[in-house]
């Protein structure tokens, strides 16, 4: 349920970028990393709802998936886990987190603005 609030910033985001543009938001492209702690499909369900009304009505909202990823503490190559895993595919050392795969962002917004 976190995810309607976020939702509500990312339709207020991309309206005042199209209103200090004079356009209506098209297209607006959002990275969301696996663990985050947002869901992309709920987002995905809430924005319809939430841009009816804005100048977001009728864009389509395009969700990049990052998927979380190790580095290795021995060779510092970075991975995938596996399940139940964290050892390193390269070199068999051991994997620590990275900010990798927490991302969440508005990556771009594409408008329609009209000619003055």
């Amino acid at each position: 349920m976190h995810e309607y609030p976020v939702t509500v910033q990312i339709v207020d985001i991309a309206s005042e970028t199209a209103r200090k543009n004079n356009g209506c938001v098209r297209r607006i492209d959002l990275v969301v990393g696996e663990d985050s702690g947002f869901i992309g499909e709920s987002i995905q369900m809430y924005f319809d709802v939430i841009a009816e009304g804005t100048l977001c009505e009728g864009a389509q909202l395009f969700i990049e998936g990052v998927k979380p990823q190790l580095r290795c503490e021995k060779c510092g190559k970075h991975f995938e886990r596996k399940r139940f895993s964290f050892q390193c595919p390269y070199c068999g050392g051991d994997g620590e987190p990275t900010p990798i795969g927490k991302e969440f962002y508005v990556k771009s917004v594409e408008l329609e603005v009209e000619d003055q």
